[in-house]
């Protein structure tokens, strides 16, 4: 039976046709574990902790950071610097404090991805790379857990309902529609190509509506089908996406049978673990400004996108690593001299160092830590981003 503060707290769900008392009961029981913080994790949180989740799990393991604020309402700008679970905590018992909250401060990894998962419902996935959305794919689906899915990018975002039971029969996963991660590199992150600040607003709400569908049982949730969102053209497309016998993770013979560690794969690193092998010839962003006041500095190459360099750069001449292979002519004359290759945080310029070694060029350096290191370490009035 409800209290009388949950008949009034949650009395405009009570008067909704299907779902009334039974449905708040299922959310009131509902367990749901949201991965991330962030954009997506924001929206999806704040929603499914209004709505009366009785608990509610978050994986996180970053710090507040101010370029976080144009989107990630969960944060504010008190928060800057903090954890961004203890800011998740503090927001989410605001808004309901009879919401149990279960902080998980870690990354999810293929060693504790399954142990996580395995005590939750449903799974949101509010991840905003490769790696780890294969990860939550492929584990949702080990433990029979639906996993209710959404992406973002620049003007557009994703939803969809995977792994989930629909007419007596389970729906497609993830691999069903991507069946196998995109190189490293390929793939522009938020962080290079952006997003607008209220796009994540909208597909985490999608997302929290799913949520709550599959839990409550109103409703047709998003399984077998992916839901597409144009913020500039205001359209709304859903396509078919239909279970892959053949896939690896929920085929009828499945390959893939227990977590994989993608980030190999991907090419992903964490804040402490984002440079290229030791091998590698690299240069401190120190270094190079020694060498810049010195008179003595070297050919420095920005490989990022134009709008990046746009926001913040420290001169070099821009040629995005896409655009490289078919304009490595261009360096001809840098042969005999030093050259170092930068990007955001030093990822993207290894790939680019790689790709002119290939070329036969030979004095090469990578900037450790790249742009962020510069402004971290050398001159903090260059934005991070």
């Amino acid at each position: 039976m409800m209290t009388t503060s949950e008949k009034e707290r949650y009395a405009r769900h009570v008067m909704l046709p299907g779902f009334g008392e039974e449905g708040q009961r299922r959310l009131r029981e509902a367990s749901v574990l949201v991965v991330g913080a962030g954009g997506l994790g924001s929206p999806l949180s704040m929603y499914l902790a209004a709505a009366g989740t009785g608990r509610l799990g978050l994986v996180d393991f970053d710090d507040v950071d101010l370029s976080n604020l144009q989107r990630q309402l969960l944060h504010g700008t008190a928060d800057v610097g903090r954890s961004k679970l203890d800011s998740a905590r503090d927001r989410l018992h605001d808004i309901n404090p009879h919401v149990e909250l279960e902080l998980h401060r870690e990354r999810l990894t293929s060693e504790n991805a399954m142990h996580m998962v395995k005590n939750y419902d449903v799974v949101a996935d509010g991840t905003d790379n490769f790696a780890t959305r294969y990860l939550v794919n492929d584990v949702c689906i080990f433990a029979g857990i639906p996993n209710v899915y959404a992406s973002i990018f620049q003007f557009e975002g994703q939803v969809s309902v995977f792994g989930a039971m629909s007419d007596g029969k389970r729906g497609p996963c993830y691999r069903c529609l991507f069946p196998e991660p995109p190189p490293a590199d390929t793939v522009p992150s938020c962080a290079e190509g952006g997003v607008l600040g209220v796009l994540p607003g909208i597909v985490g709400s999608l997302q929290a509506l799913e949520v709550i569908k599959l839990v409550t049982g109103i409703g047709s949730p998003l399984v077998g089908s992916l839901l597409l969102v144009d913020t500039l053209d205001n359209q709304f497309r859903k396509l078919s996406v239909d279970r892959d016998p053949a896939c690896p993770v929920c085929g009828d013979a499945p390959s893939i049978v227990e977590p994989v560690d993608y980030n190999a794969y991907c090419g992903l690193h964490s804040k402490t673990d984002n440079q290229p092998a030791p091998s590698m010839n690299q240069m401190t962003v120190r270094e190079l400004k020694q060498r810049m006041d010195s008179g003595d500095g070297p050919v420095l190459v920005d490989v990022r996108q134009p709008n990046e360099y746009e926001l913040a750069n420290i001169g070099g001449r821009l040629i995005p690593l896409g655009e490289l292979p078919g304009r490595v002519h261009e360096l001809e004359k840098y042969r005999d001299q030093d050259v170092v290759l930068m990007c955001r945080s030093g990822v993207r310029s290894a790939s680019a160092l790689a790709i002119l070694e290939q070329n036969g060029f030979s004095r090469l350096y990578n900037l450790n830590g790249g742009i962020l290191a510069w402004s971290r370490e050398v001159d903090a009035s260059v934005p991070t981003y």
